[in-house]
């Protein structure tokens, strides 16, 4: 099941108690569905939680039937209502006469509590939303045939905090969110807290994964420079060694001379370690940069 599905299962998990919000789900849904006119509703979803849904949703919104309902289980789903007595009852809820309507507009007196927005923004999800996998990248988007229900859902997501972005596909027009912060606060606000607690925790383990791989390759090149570093000491050393010079150094070069070339691989500050007394970094690198002039010369 994808992510989308999983997110759609939980809202569909959400009790259908006050008949206004009910009312406010169906506008959402009709709203985003594939079709919403004076002679047809037609909804097709390939949810099957969705798809239980719809009727007791309608039954409870509109006090009205499915004039064809999905027959078998598998793929898209589609219910549809052509009866023209019951597609006045939708479109004298919302204000709307079936034989003027030309282009559909959110009637926002329908939805002036924020519990009934809520119900709106579920139903426009449920019917034409998708979230995309986290794991994958943040996508979040609901797609309407209707320009002026797109522009007054952007309105109305400001108005209730969110900031969406807007664009075309074909002749669609989308909403949508890219931000994991934005697309977790509008999951969360619809009903679907444990999907906006998954995107979290796979934005978590995406940060995690890169901090790591951050920190594998700063140690890697780190590494590459301790080598380098020490292949030029060790050059130097050898310079001093065919010179005949190495016998004539002082206790504290020799030192330095003999932990070098026993421990290439040991950084300056683990080599600083080892000295008799200890000595720091800063006093050992000088000790070396002494070698390294004395090779020069």
């Amino acid at each position: 099941m994808s992510f989308s599905s999983q997110a759609k299962r939980e809202l569909c998990r959400t009790a259908i108690s006050r008949r206004c919000c009910a009312q406010a789900e169906a506008y959402g849904v009709l709203l985003y569905c594939n079709q919403f006119s004076g002679r047809e509703v037609r909804i097709t979803t390939e949810s099957a939680d969705f798809a239980e849904r719809l009727p007791i949703l309608f039954r409870k919104a509109f006090r009205v039937e499915f004039d064809r309902r999905p027959e078998g289980g598998e793929g898209k789903r589609t219910f549809a209502l052509t009866d023209r007595d019951k597609l006045w009852v939708l479109f004298d809820a919302f204000g709307y006469d079936p034989e003027e309507t030309v282009s559909h507009h959110i009637n926002f007196a329908v939805l002036e509590d924020e519990h009934c927005r809520t119900a709106f923004f579920r139903g426009a999800f449920l019917a034409g939303g998708s979230v995309t996998d986290p794991a994958k990248r943040y996508h979040l988007e609901l797609t309407t045939p209707h320009y002026h229900i797109s522009r007054e859902l952007h309105a109305l997501m400001l108005e209730a905090g969110f900031h969406p972005k807007e664009t075309t596909r074909k002749a669609n027009y989308v909403t949508y969110f890219k931000q994991s912060e934005a697309i977790e606060d509008f999951l969360t606000a619809i009903g679907a807290p444990l999907a906006a607690m998954e995107l979290m925790n796979a934005k978590a383990e995406k940060d995690l994964r890169g901090s790591v791989n951050r920190r594998v390759n700063c140690d890697a090149a780190n590494l590459d420079k301790t080598v380098d570093a020490a292949q030029v000491q060790m050059e130097a050393i050898r310079v001093l060694e065919e010179r005949g010079i190495l016998l004539e150094l002082p206790d504290k070069l020799k030192e330095a001379v003999d932990l070098r070339m026993a421990h290439p691989e040991l950084t300056l500050s683990q080599l600083a370690a080892l000295c008799t007394p200890p000595v720091t970094k800063s006093a050992f690198n000088h000790r070396l940069r002494k070698l390294m002039a004395l090779a020069d010369q």
